[in-house]
């Protein structure tokens, strides 16, 4: 388990749970509740402030906790801020859903994030003399590409797009990330990386398609909850 340098934080409220060294993070809470009840042996709640639940339990023998970080940048940056800062959390891994933006995409393909592209300002707090790319770490990377190649599951390694835009006024801003190869649109994942990167700690983020951009093609919101068990038993074997 991971080591704590404080009892809570003003979002996380362990309550003398701890906290594994290797994290998933659903947005939405009750997709954690989920993964923990599906996955786990040994569940405790960790979290429940805010209704950000949070579980610890083993997968396999392992360690292993999972948490949701709500939707958008802001959110998952201060999450794993204090997970990684707080509660000594080394290995973070986003598990969700994202728009696909290229034809050769389908429904329920696997996204793993080698970068994540953004439309945010959260990077400029850094102060870098440049434009820094965010990426994930190339361990988890390298790792659950070869466990999704074992397991037969079709996948897509690149470029995401972090957006903070959801209904955008810009009809032709995504076309324009399509032109640069960009796989797919989610809303977190550049927050993370940066997070993780000035930490010196290791993030990944793992997706599902649940749609296609400038089609009809999506999932319902139930089998985005509970249907993507690929991209959640990738995840978790890098625990």
């Amino acid at each position: 388990m991971s080591s704590t340098t404080m009892t809570s934080t003003p979002h996380i409220d362990p309550k003398g749970v701890d906290i594994a060294e290797t994290i998933l993070l659903p947005g939405d809470p009750l997709r954690a509740k989920f993964i923990a009840e599906t996955y786990f042996d040994d569940i405790r709640c960790f979290n429940e402030v805010r209704n950000m639940l949070g579980f610890t339990g083993t997968y396999q023998g392992r360690p292993v906790s999972v948490m949701g970080t709500g939707m958008g940048i802001p959110s998952i940056s201060l999450y794993s801020y204090e997970l990684i800062h707080h509660f000594g959390v080394k290995n973070l891994i986003r598990v969700g859903t994202c728009g696909a933006m290229q034809e050769n995409m389908e429904l329920y393909d696997v996204v793993i994030a080698q970068g994540a592209s953004t439309d945010s300002n959260y990077l400029q707090q850094f102060d870098l003399p440049g434009q820094w790319a965010p990426l994930s770490s190339y361990r988890l990377l390298e790792k659950a590409k070869r466990v999704a190649d074992e397991r037969g599951q079709r996948t897509h390694v690149g470029n995401v797009l972090s957006s903070d835009v959801f209904y955008g006024a810009d009809p032709d801003a995504l076309g324009r990330w399509m032109k640069m190869g960009i796989l797919a649109v989610e809303m977190e994942s550049a927050g993370l990386f940066a997070n993780a990167a000035a930490a010196g700690v290791d993030a990944l983020g793992i997706f599902t398609v649940s749609d296609k951009i400038g089609s009809d093609v999506k999932t319902t919101p139930e089998e985005r909850q509970t249907a993507f068990t690929a991209m959640i038993e990738i995840a978790l074997d890098l625990a």
